[in-house]
């Protein structure tokens, strides 16, 4: 029988902990592998841990302090040696604090194939674990991985929120706690309100870190492709859930979005305590795909490649909490999407005009 291996991410250090001693306490054949990147040594940190204690800690050197190095390098000659090792029944990958599981659950995946370096495991569940008393200022506030001391490398300057909400987003289980412990208060609540906004329809939510077990990490099998399109912009979509305190928007159109109007009006609907993910055109580049993703009050606007004979959309989707956002979010999406008059004119009138839109967008010409 193959070993289930899972993945965990957080973006707390010490939430980490807590969820690996969790694990361990009732699971006594299950181990372990915890990864640090340390970019400024150019060094990786592994240890193996168990119910008995660490059984390795050292540091390992790495081409480049990146965390496909370290997936490449490291974690997949780790795991195979673990797999080998007869003494356990579970592997847990623990990630690097605020790393995105998206790019190391694909490599597993591939790498647990028949014939590759880790047939002898499947992959079983990606989970997060989220402090709920603290995740609606870590989704929605302004602080930088940086500021709080777990960007991955030097140059890392993603959001808290955005590193949050990548894993919400990707993972198949998601584990939240309180501060609290035993009496969740409102903070708590409302988290876990926004929580369940962000995370995928087809995740699941338990909360404590007691509910942690190696029973609920091996009952599923992760399905790699199902993973890749919960975090593809194309496919973002509204929560289902309705709560009292958080609130999720998708605002949808056929229409192109007017490149200038845009430019005027992106801060009122990429910036503040939103995270906003999705995919718009405009009629200057009428096969360019172009990508929408907020959080933190950080906003990246790019290009994922050509429509390919699909028709064309604008879909954005928001998520917030409080009242009278969602009012002002309609007003300013309708207004930059194209007029019917404008529509008529799309294909001449942005002859001769300025792309305000080319340094997020890149040169036109790459895309062919």
């Amino acid at each position: 029988m193959p070993i289930p291996l899972s993945v965990l991410s957080t973006i707390d250090p010490v939430l980490r902990e807590s969820a690996i001693f969790a694990l361990l306490v009732d699971s006594p054949r299950t181990v372990v592998l915890r990864h640090d990147i340390h970019a400024e040594h150019g060094t990786l940190r592994r240890v193996v841990i168990d119910g008995t204690g660490i059984l390795d800690d050292v540091a390992v050197e790495l081409e480049h302090a990146c965390l496909s190095c370290a997936v490449r390098e490291d974690a997949i000659p780790s795991l195979a040696d673990l797999a080998r090792d007869g003494r356990w029944d579970d592997v847990v990958l623990a990630l690097p604090v605020s790393a995105e599981s998206l790019a190391v659950t694909h490599a597993l995946s591939a790498a647990t194939a028949p014939g590759a370096p880790l047939d002898r495991m499947r992959l079983a569940t990606v989970v997060t674990a989220v402090d709920a008393d603290t995740a609606e200022e870590d989704l929605l506030g302004i602080d930088s991985l940086a500021e709080r001391g777990i960007a991955l490398t030097d140059d890392d300057e993603r959001s808290v929120g955005d590193a949050l909400a990548s894993q919400l987003e990707h993972a198949d289980l998601v584990v939240t706690c309180s501060g609290s412990h035993t009496h969740p208060g409102l903070r708590s609540r409302c988290g876990t309100e926004l929580v369940d906004h962000l995370r995928a329809h087809d995740s699941q939510r338990i909360d404590g870190l007691h509910e942690i077990t190696a029973e609920s990490l091996r009952s599923t099998t992760h399905d790699a492709s199902a993973g890749e399109r919960r975090c593809d912009p194309l496919h973002a979509r509204a929560s289902l859930c309705q709560t009292d305190h958080a609130w999720s928007l998708e605002l949808a159109s056929d229409r192109p979005v007017h490149p200038e109007r845009l430019l005027e009006r992106i801060e009122e609907l990429g910036a503040g305590r939103l995270r906003s993910r999705g995919v718009f055109h405009v009629p200057n580049r009428a096969d360019a795909v172009c990508h929408w993703d907020g959080a933190g009050g950080q906003l990246y606007v790019g290009t994922l490649g050509s429509w390919r004979g699909a028709r064309p959309t604008t879909r954005l989707v928001f998520t917030g909490v409080g009242r009278g956002e969602r009012a002002r979010l309609r007003s300013v999406f309708e207004e930059i999407l194209l007029t019917d008059a404008e529509l008529a004119d799309a294909e001449l009138a942005w002859l001769g005009r300025p792309d305000v839109l080319e340094p997020w967008l890149g040169d036109p010409a790459d895309l062919a």
